[in-house]
Order: structure tokens, then C-alpha cells, then sequence
């Protein structure tokens, strides 16, 4: 608390001579969320906000304009659209970046030998596809051999999804398993944005909008669009992926639960500006349809030095979810446990939501506590990064994978189901 300084009589004080009646400071930057021993980067925070990034300072140029005829240090002024130009301003997403050299600077595209284990197109016109209602479940996909090396990019292999990345709508599932860091290549997504979810081994992950270090326990999103690369500080990797056609993670909404909880927008981290000076040859990588086409350039795409917008890679780590349960009776639905969604195009309903199944005390009484028998609309596909698998007769380990069609019944096993209903709660 400041300092009183009691009041000054006029006839010792000119009218114009300041009197300073407190003590105290002022902040003279944003914050940013600090290195730690697992992590070496800085972050911004907050979900869904704009932010100006300055890895020069005096690289951003002044208000009012984005293009000026000439940006500082001969920079170049370059714009990245995660949405249609007439989208309404609550949903427009964009960036603008200022970089070394314009990315349209490359040699011509080429495509690149078919990658069967990639898919897109989830139609049942497409003779790779077969749309079946049963339930399967995938142990993890096996570390490569020291003598394959596998990038992120190339140990990645499509599950099952959904939808069409031409019609906008859909989502896909992959897992990847890697032992290999990306060299000079970066990867962009034309499809669709990734939600990443390591389950081994951290993922450090270079973007042109600056870097993240994303740890077990911890989710990534990289939008369509952005180039990035990973490489992997603890030699290999496995996790997930969920990829989502023509619309953007968003949080759920909190409803009755008011203006706190759930995820909460403030434990959101995107990165800082971050660029190289490297002017070794490039290969370029993008995905269209899950087809794979490449160009090569003599510089890194990692080059921009500045850059504002609301269109941005970020990370969550999964602990710091505030989680809701009924505390007396029953049950609430699973939906609680929403981390991010992303809506569909039919209003009211989402083309997919993610949640997170955490640590909590399960208070209620005379209540079945175990996730109960059900069919759903929705598919669920569920992953685990630690600790026991629920809500399935089927065992699950850490970085396998279990698929529930649509309104195909599931649940515990009878053993489970014994237990639950004879246990004093």
C-alpha cells in the first residue's frame, strides 16, 4: 500500500507544484509465463487474444497501419488468414508477420511419394475407407528402429476419422510415433488445424510465430497454415493427434457455471517472436487432402521477427483444469470435462470436443460411480497419457487408443459392475 502524505497548506505550495501523494510502480511490459527446468521458452498468455511480439524491438510498425511502404529493417510485411475476410469480427482470425524474407520466395512445388498411412477423405466413396460400427482398441505404436529414422511427420498414421477437408467439415484421428528430429524441412497443414497430445517423450516445437516445448501432460494446437517442425529432446515420441476441417478450437461455453472454471483462458500459453538467421537450404512440406507436396528455399521459414494477431499456435498443460463433480448424488454428464471444442456447422452442435479425465474425489452416495452403460450420438475415441482407463470393458494402456462408434452400447465390465453396486458409497 502507498505512503500517506498528509494534505499541504496552499500558502507554503504553489498552485503549480507537484505534491506526490503516493508511492508505487508501474509495470513496464506484459507478462510473460517464465522458463522453468522442462521448458526453456517464454509465453504469452490468455486464450483467443491479440498479441504484438517483438523479437527486435522497433521491428512492429506504428498503430494505424499493417503495410507500411517501407517496415523496418527492410523487412517484410506478411499476412496469414485463419478465416474468410467477411468472417464476423468475433470469429476473424489473422496475424501479421514481419520477416526476413517473403515466403512466397521458394522453388516450384513437386508432389511427393504417396504416404499410405496418411488419410483425409473419410467418404464412403473412397475405396480406402471402410465405415464400420464396431469397437476396436490399438495398443501403442512401436518406437522405430535406430535404424529407421522417423520424424514426427513421418511416423504419423491416420486411425479413422470423419468428413472432408474440401467440404470443410470433419475430423481426423492419428497417432505418430518418432525417433527422429525434423532436420531443414518444416511442415504446413493445408487440411486443417492439429491438437497434438504427446503421451512419451517432450516435443520441442519450432513455428514461425515462435517455439513451445510440449511435455507429456501437455496439449498443443497449430493451426492450418503455420509452418513449424519438431524435434525431440528425449530421442523419441509418441502421442496423438486430432485434426479438425474448417473450423477452430474454441473453449465451451460455462453456462450456469459462471465466469470461472473448466479450462481457464489465462493458463493458455503462445509463444513469443522467435527467428534464424540460416540461409541453408529448406524443404518445405504440405499436406492437401492428405496428399503430401514439397519446395525447397535457400533460407529457414523460421524468420519472422515480429508479428501480431490473434491467429497463434498455443499450449495447455492438462493439471491445471479446474474440474467440476456432483458432490452429493448422481452423476454429471462427461461433457464437464470439456478442455476445447470446435463447432460444427449445424448449429448446436459440435464437430468435436475434447476432454480431459483428471485426478478428483468422487463424493456423491447411493450413487453407480463408475462411468454407466450408454450409446451416444457422438463417437468417443479415447486415449491415455497415465493412470487407469474407465468407462470400458476393454484394457487400455498409455498410449493406446479405444474406438466407441456411434450409438453402439458400452460400458464397465460386469466385474466392475459387481463392485460398483456392492461397495458402501
Amino acid at each position: 500500500m502507498g505512503e500517506f502524505v498528509p494534505p499541504v497548506s496552499q500558502d507554503s505550495v504553489s498552485m503549480t507544484t507537484p505534491v506526490q501523494s503516493t508511492y508505487g510502480r508501474s509495470a513496464t511490459d506484459c507478462y510473460t509465463s517464465p522458463p522453468t527446468a522442462k521448458d526453456p521458452y517464454r509465453y504469452m498468455v490468455g486464450f483467443g487474444n491479440r498479441f504484438a511480439s517483438e523479437a527486435v524491438p522497433g521491428t512492429l510498425p506504428e498503430g494505424g497501419r499493417n503495410v507500411p511502404q517501407k517496415c523496418a529493417f527492410d523487412l517484410y510485411s506478411e499476412q496469414l488468414n485463419g478465416t474468410s475476410f467477411i468472417s464476423s469480427r468475433q470469429t476473424l482470425q489473422q496475424v501479421w508477420m514481419y520477416r526476413i524474407r517473403p515466403s512466397v520466395a521458394h522453388r516450384p512445388l513437386e508432389p511427393m511419394a504417396a504416404n499410405d498411412d496418411i488419410e483425409a477423405c473419410f467418404s464412403p466413396s473412397n475405396p480406402s475407407i471402410k465405415y464400420t460400427p464396431l469397437t476396436y482398441t490399438w495398443g501403442p505404436l512401436d518406437i522405430p528402429e535406430a535404424t529407421t529414422p522417423t520424424t514426427f511427420l513421418t511416423g504419423l498414421k491416420t486411425m479413422g476419422g470423419h468428413g472432408d477437408p474440401t467440404n470443410k467439415e470433419g475430423i481426423a484421428i492419428h497417432m505418430y510415433a518418432a525417433n527422429a528430429s525434423m532436420g531443414n524441412e518444416a511442415f504446413c497443414n493445408n487440411d486443417g488445424d492439429f491438437l497434438i497430445i504427446p503421451t512419451e517423450g517432450a516435443l520441442d516445437i519450432q513455428t514461425e510465430l515462435g517455439r513451445m516445448m510440449v511435455c507429456p501432460g501437455q496439449v498443443c494446437v497449430i493451426q492450418a497454415g503455420i509452418r513449424w517442425k519438431v524435434s525431440l529432446p528425449d530421442g523419441q515420441a509418441r502421442g496423438y493427434v486430432q485434426e479438425i476441417f474448417g473450423s477452430h478450437y474454441e473453449l465451451p461455453e460455462l453456462g450456469p457455471l459462471g465466469s470461472n472454471g473448466m479450462a481457464l483462458p489465462r493458463d493458455f500459453e503462445i509463444p513469443v517472436a522467435s527467428f534464424d538467421i540460416d540461409e541453408t537450404k529448406w524443404t518445405i512440406i504440405h499436406k492437401l487432402t492428405g496428399e503430401l507436396f514439397s519446395y525447397e528455399q535457400a533460407w529457414t521459414p523460421f524468420d519472422v521477427v515480429a508479428w501480431h494477431g490473434n491467429y497463434a499456435p498455443y499450449k495447455y498443460e492438462l493439471s491445471k483444469f479446474v474440474s467440476f463433480n456432483s458432490t452429493l448424488k448422481e452423476q454429471v454428464d462427461p461433457t464437464i470435462h470439456t478442455v476445447l471444442m470446435a463447432k460444427s456447422k449445424i448449429p448446436g452442435v459440435s464437430l468435436t470436443e475434447f476432454a480431459a479425465f483428471l485426478p478428483k474425489w468422487q463424493t456423491s452416495t447411493n450413487t453407480f460411480r463408475p462411468p454407466y452403460y450408454h450409446r451416444n450420438m457422438a463417437t468417443e475415441i479415447g486415449g491415455l497419457i497415465y493412470g487407469k482407463y474407465g468407462g470400458s470393458a476393454r484394457e487400455q494402456v498409455a498410449g493406446g487408443l479405444t474406438l466407441e462408434n456411434s450409438y453402439m452400447p458400452h460400458g464397465e465390465s460386469y466385474e466392475a459392475w459387481v463392485k460398483a453396486i456392492s461397495e458402501p458409497v
